[in-house]
């Protein structure tokens, strides 16, 4: 990220030897001295965990205070299978002992506390914010917080569902340089924030837009409404759902085929995450949170979709005029 930091020592130049050969010491360290806080831990997240920490970056710090139960190691393979070994324990705690086996290297820590009630102060903390497993106004509100600090800290927002995923990506005001065939070409990204992006009328988008991305949107919206926790809808509320979807499009002057019923039924009747799809989007938010750390490479603007019902990854650049 932004700064010049400590030289790596000479026990990282070894450890992160083959990583340094393809994308240079500097980039390599510029991650060593990384701070990524990462809030909500279920399978996609997991994944992404496990990345970032083996690529070596500097401090890993979770929070996600909900006790583990069974269900919650069928797509999360840093829980221990065994019911004594995660009895009482919480998700961060879990997760952050079966990190720390991965990369000695890296400081994975927890941190106990709702999204909502952390302020601008402790967001300062960090480089990489990374949130799931919440409500879309706490997405709006933790990305507004990372907005009004004085240093660029990059947001992720990601939510798997199903056989469907999305990643959203906010940098600010993101320069970086790349190098095309003898010259170095200088870039300059400017994001929207997650509410700004979502501001952006249904009808001015492209025609071939991901229906995926309305699909997520009406259901955020009814679970904001009915006071659901993210996730916590069933096939019970398909018909409230339907009915919301139609009246989005006819406000928003879109036409209801962009949002096909059979993909809302298919996000209501299993809200769990299938364990390859995590692993997909867990692999190229890792990707690009590296991306965005080290300065190399083209970064992803500002959204990323994923349905494994055709195997596409889909990138849109969703943003006011």
């Amino acid at each position: 990220m932004e700064g010049d930091g400590e030289e790596l020592t000479a026990q990282e130049t070894a450890l992160y030897d083959r990583q340094i050969r393809v994308w240079g010491a500097d980039a390599q360290r510029r991650l060593s001295k990384a701070h990524v806080l990462v809030y909500g831990m279920k399978g996609t997240v997991a994944e992404f965990c496990k990345n970032i920490v083996l690529a070596g970056v500097g401090s890993l710090t979770l929070v996600d205070d909900r006790v583990a139960t069974e269900e919650a190691f069928s797509s999360n393979f840093l829980i221990p299978p065994v019911e004594d070994v995660y009895g009482g324990k919480t998700l961060a705690e879990l997760c952050c002992n079966s990190l720390k086996d991965f990369n000695p290297m890296v400081r994975v820590s927890v941190e106990k506390g709702d999204l909502a009630s952390f302020d601008v102060e402790f967001f300062s903390k960090f480089n990489v914010v990374v949130v799931s497993c919440c409500s879309l106004s706490a997405k709006k509100l933790a990305n507004d917080k990372c907005r009004k600090l004085s240093k660029r800290v990059a947001f992720y927002a990601v939510d798997c569902r199903d056989s469907c995923g999305e990643v959203f990506v906010d940098l600010q005001d993101y320069k970086y340089s790349k190098k095309r065939q003898d010259e170095t070409i200088e870039c300059d990204l400017k994001y929207p924030s997650f509410e700004n992006a979502l501001s952006v009328p249904w009808r001015s988008l492209h025609k071939r837009m991901s229906k995926l991305y309305f699909a997520m949107r009406v259901i955020e919206k009814f679970e904001e409404a009915e006071g659901r926790s993210a996730g916590g809808v069933s096939i019970e509320d398909l018909s409230a759902v339907l009915k919301l979807k139609k009246d989005l499009c006819t406000a928003q002057s879109l036409n209801e085929t962009h949002v096909p019923d059979t993909l809302l039924e298919r996000l209501v009747t299993n809200t769990t995450e299938f364990p390859p799809v995590c692993a997909v989007i867990g692999g190229i938010l890792g990707q690009e949170v590296i991306k965005a750390i080290s300065g190399k490479g083209d970064p992803l603007k500002n959204f990323f979709f994923f349905d494994v019902f055709d195997g596409k990854g889909i990138i849109e650049d969703i943003s006011p005029n």
